[in-house]
């Protein structure tokens, strides 16, 4: 998805991104070698979904970065970042070569093996996550950024994509949500989507406590890359939050 803005992704990505690992194991980030290649942490229907989706085409997004990504991240000094549905890698390689230490999260194998190409290729250095956001087993509040960019993470009644997005925020840092605007009203479609069964800005922001600060709660034009699945949505919905303790 980078720019991910895939139009449905679970725990990935809408629309049309010390060291780490540049490897394509599943499961927590961590440096073991010895992690199966194989291990996928979710649902395997959702994951040969997307596998599927990626291997009609060669390429599925523009392979630039998204530009509320591009626009939030002008400031901060560069730290610890997760990127929630990675996609072919663009924002992830984007993060990388601005000083950013980048874990990135994908349930789609097929665009993990693209994603680390071109990694490789731009020679930057990422670890790669083949999980859901959920099931991810992510080291509680280890990031600085938490960057989900137009995810399409499945709804449940516990609030688990929710929470998982928050908790993985570090103390100081913040959380960047980005989705595509009027989607959450929109009736059920003939193709099988339903907004109800997805997690929207809002749902996250009503989340908030008194733990956090809202800095960004807005609907605003979208900076499109050229090129890639998603282009014809024109106005993003902008959550950016920061975790105070």
């Amino acid at each position: 998805m980078p720019d991910r803005q895939k139009d449905w992704h679970h725990g990935v990505a809408f629309g049309d991104g010390g060291p780490v690992t540049d490897d394509t194991t599943a499961g927590p980030p961590a440096t073991d070698d010895t992690l199966p290649a194989d291990r996928y942490l979710g649902d395997p229907a959702v994951r040969a979904e997307w596998d599927n989706r990626y291997s009609e085409r060669q390429q599925l997004w523009s392979g630039r970065p998204n530009g509320a990504l591009v626009a939030e991240t002008a400031g901060p000094t560069p730290g610890r970042v997760l990127d929630v549905g990675c996609g072919e890698g663009a924002d992830a390689i984007w993060l990388a070569r601005g000083g950013w230490d980048v874990t990135a999260l994908e349930v789609s194998g097929v665009a993990l093996e693209r994603a680390a190409g071109h990694a490789r290729d731009a020679g930057v250095t990422v670890r790669w996550v083949h999980a859901a956001l959920a099931e991810a087993e992510l080291p509680p509040g280890s990031f600085d950024l938490v960057s989900a960019q137009y995810p399409a993470l499945l709804r449940t009644p516990d609030a688990a994509a929710e929470r998982a997005l928050l908790a993985a925020v570090a103390p100081g840092g913040v959380l960047l949500l980005v989705h595509h605007a009027g989607m959450d009203t929109q009736q059920a479609h003939e193709s099988g989507f339903d907004p109800a069964d997805y997690v929207w800005p809002s749902m996250v922001a009503a989340l908030l406590t008194d733990d956090w600060e809202t800095q960004v709660d807005e609907q605003r034009p979208r900076v499109a890359p050229d090129g890639g699945a998603g282009a014809h949505h024109t106005d993003d919905v902008v959550l950016r939050a920061r975790r105070l303790r």
